[in-house]
């Protein structure tokens, strides 16, 4: 199983990336539809147009397992038993804290959030600095502040645009400035981690006190494990929340690294995801790969 780091260096050039996450999405599609019939990997092949040892190939390097086993971790029963550790999951979670050795990666996350009268004026004069940059699973803007990383954002159907778009709303009165340079060290610490322990990672947030502690709950939620909405706000003394959590965790600014792909519905389905249903199912897969990996 390889690391996130590995995975990272072994990524192509831009437009390849691209070019080749459209084919694993496509192809993540497919297995989703045809479930029930457990297509074979010549049948996925021939569905994204490529030969089946180069599927497994890139299919491999994106989710980090082979289609086969990808289509195992989708099924429902494999999701329910997930839920059903839930409550303990986020007990003990908490006792363990952020420096766990199974922490995926291995890096400390501190999170600061705006005080009120920042939060009031909307970022006010505030420099933000952003950029698009490759990851192991598709491109990302990301955006620092003097003080820490303030969106960690997939890019999504809504492309570039989009993603700038969405940045300007959330902090509308800021100085934005595109300049990937200064982005890319917090994004290549976040999929090349360099694994000091002693540098934490800090992120500046925006966001209602409720919004706040959501996100700080989603940071204690190990690698590889599922909770449902209603037991994250039966974890936040709020049982009757559930769809106040779901608000929050949909608002999450910090994709990847407040880690909203681990929520989900109480049913067993997965439910939306801003950077895409396909890739929230792709990081979750990587990540209880890996997680049994290292067991």
């Amino acid at each position: 199983m390889p690391s996130l780091a590995e995975t990272a260096a072994a990524m192509p050039t831009q437009p390849t990336i691209l070019r080749d996450y459209e084919r694993v999405e496509n192809a993540i599609r497919y297995l989703e539809r045809r479930r029930p019939a457990q297509p074979t990997l010549g049948q996925i092949a021939r569905h994204v147009g490529l030969s089946q040892s180069h599927l497994q190939k890139l299919f491999s390097r994106w989710a980090g397992i082979s289609p086969k086993r990808f289509l195992q971790y989708l099924t429902l029963a494999h999701t329910k038993r997930l839920l059903r550790d839930a409550a303990s999951t986020l007990e003990t979670a908490h006792d363990a804290g952020l420096s766990s050795v199974s922490r995926l990666h291995e890096l400390f996350v501190e999170c600061e959030s705006m005080t009120p009268g920042e939060y009031k004026g909307l970022g006010a004069g505030l420099p933000i600095h952003f950029g698009f940059h490759s990851t192991p699973f598709g491109e990302m803007l990301a955006a620092t502040t003097s003080r820490g990383l303030c969106a960690l954002l997939f890019v999504d159907a809504s492309g570039r645009r989009g993603g700038i778009a969405h940045l300007r709303k959330t902090w509308p009165r800021a100085d934005l400035r595109e300049d990937a340079s200064i982005t890319s060290n917090v994004v290549r610490r976040i999929f090349k981690p360099d694994r000091d322990l002693r540098r934490p990672l800090y992120m500046l947030v925006k966001g209602t006190n409720f919004q706040i502690k959501v996100w700080e709950a989603l940071l204690r939620i190990p690698p590889g494990r599922l909770v449902s909405y209603g037991d994250l706000a039966r974890h936040l003394d709020a049982p009757r929340a559930a769809r106040a959590v779901a608000n929050a965790v949909a608002r999450n600014p910090i994709h990847f690294l407040i880690p909203c792909h681990r929520v989900i519905r109480d049913v067993g389905e997965f439910g939306g995801y801003r950077g895409g249903g396909a890739r929230k199912k792709a990081i979750h897969v990587w990540e209880s790969a890996k997680t049994r990996a290292e067991v």
